[in-house]
């Protein structure tokens, strides 16, 4: 096979920036190539065209949407820290993670351990420090530290040991990511996210309780087993405090679209006393696990590693969180569990389920549970600080 290379003749002037390479075939080519004409007239592109078209190569790269920055840490690497840790690494969902602890040796284990899987997984940067330095830019600070809730202890038993904790811990988290979206784990979980948001400073939206997430799951999960559905096809939230004064919205619960009750009706088969007993199984079922194991961290892990994509990826999914009512449900300055659509910039909207009379005497009690509580709290607190 014979190449031709085109001529060029020595009275046209030929600029590197002014030929149109593509219309005039300069490029070594076979010989099938030779209908380019030799003793034509080059076509030149003007300098001026040439300007729009390099113009606009720059305003498509210039216009790129930007890409997001996905730095997660998360505080605390006892058992609640790790699961999440290991579902969202499993799940690629960040591009950075971070880990604090002041247990320094089980800090460093616990990293060392996941970093040698990280060949396996997409998260190609596992970090960890004592200091709040290593979470600097986090996009998303998962917050699980804090007094371990011991057997028979209530969460709300919980509060004074853990507000001194947080008191301490938030300004440095905030100092290093001051445009970080907050979820906080630890329990009792609606009176640390007031806490959270009041120590700080941000807004409300970017301060998110886990709230009752985990005990809607359970919810769902339980009703599928008794029904004989996927949990995916059943829905219902728990909603008020994450603890002892939750409840069911019965009216609002579903499977597959049809109404519960309604499918209790049309499937005779379905025992309806232990449809009764299945929000009881739910409120009770951290109770028994920890009674049993010690502790509950697989089951909150998954759903925090499924809040941490509905945010990082803007999905603007809806899940039931702690989150600050301004007179939805009729309440007003506090945290509590309820249906939220969240995204990138966090909380985007509550959504005001119409509840029964019951439910929503119910979630007044709930309420003013968690307002009694977080009264004293911070009244003792500031005593303590005078």
């Amino acid at each position: 096979m014979s190449w031709t290379v085109p001529v060029v003749r020595a009275s046209q002037r030929v600029s590197s920036v002014g030929a149109n390479f593509l219309c005039l075939g300069m490029a070594l080519c076979p010989r099938q190539a030779t209908r380019i004409p030799l003793n034509g007239t080059w076509l030149f592109t003007p300098v001026s065209k040439m300007a729009t078209v390099k113009s606009e190569l720059i305003e498509r790269f210039t216009s790129e949407k930007p890409v997001h920055h996905s730095k997660v840490s998360i505080i605390g690497t006892g058992s609640v820290g790790m699961a999440c840790a290991t579902s969202i690494l499993l799940k690629g969902l960040s591009d950075e993670l971070a880990l604090v602890d002041l247990d320094e040796g089980k800090l460093k284990g616990e990293t060392m351990d996941l970093q040698h899987g990280s060949p396996f997984m997409k998260t190609p940067n596992i970090v960890c420090s004592k200091d709040y330095l290593v979470t600097a830019n986090s996009s998303l600070v998962i917050i699980t530290e804090g007094a371990r809730q011991e057997k028979g202890e209530t969460r709300l038993n919980l509060v004074q040991r853990n507000v001194a904790i947080f008191k301490l811990m938030i300004s440095s988290i905030v100092q290093q990511s001051p445009l970080c979206k907050l979820i906080i784990v630890s329990n009792p979980v609606d009176i640390l996210t007031y806490a959270t948001w009041k120590f700080s400073g941000l807004p409300k939206e970017r301060v998110i309780g886990s709230g009752t997430s985990l005990d809607s799951a359970r919810f769902r999960q339980t009703i599928a087993e008794l029904v004989g559905v996927d949990a995916r096809n059943v829905h219902g939230y728990i909603m008020g405090e994450h603890g002892d004064t939750e409840f069911p919205v019965w009216s609002h619960t579903n499977v597959g679209g049809l109404q519960i009750y309604e499918w209790v009706r049309q499937n005779p088969h379905v025992d309806e006393e232990k449809l009764v007993e299945v929000f009881f199984q739910v409120r009770d079922a951290a109770y028994e696990i920890i009674a049993k194991k010690g502790a509950t961290y697989y089951g909150i892990g998954a759903t925090l590693a499924r809040i941490t994509k509905a945010i990082l990826n803007n999905e603007q999914a809806i899940f039931p969180l702690s989150v600050y009512l301004e007179g939805q449900y009729g309440q007003n300055d506090i945290f509590i569990g309820a249906p939220a659509v969240i995204g990138r910039e966090g909380i985007r909207q509550i959504i005001e389920i119409p509840l029964a009379d019951s439910e929503q005497e119910k979630m007044d009690l709930s309420a003013n549970t968690l307002k009694s509580i977080l009264h004293d709290a911070f009244e003792k607190l500031e005593a303590e600080n005078n």
